[in-house]
């Protein structure tokens, strides 16, 4: 799958994939509302994360992105995203990929 795709391809580069990172995850909505409920919704979880309008999409123009700590397994990165997909759905939200910085 597309996770399995990208860490193959993190790990081809060699990036250590054992070293956890901080890493992006993107939720985006259709209104800055419901964009913002989510993120306190996050907040209230002990989650870090920023906010901000999102340019590329014009039905769901603002975006939230999540910020944990984790070693990028496709088990921890399928995990989250279904988690983030699943608390998303009531406002009306999407996931829109991840990222993160390689590590040594």
């Amino acid at each position: 799958d597309e996770n399995g795709d990208i860490l193959w391809n993190m790990s081809e580069d060699g990036d250590n994939l054992a070293k956890p990172r901080e890493v992006d995850f993107s939720v985006i909505f259709p209104t800055e509302e419901a964009a913002l409920q989510f993120a306190v919704h996050l907040l209230r979880n002990d989650q870090k994360v920023s906010f901000s309008p999102y340019e590329e999409h014009d039905e769901l123009p603002w975006q939230v992105q999540a910020h944990p700590v984790l070693v990028p397994t496709h088990e921890n990165i399928t995990g989250y995203e279904s988690q983030l997909e699943q608390d998303a759905a009531p406002f009306g939200g999407r996931n829109d990929g991840w990222g993160c910085f390689a590590q040594d």
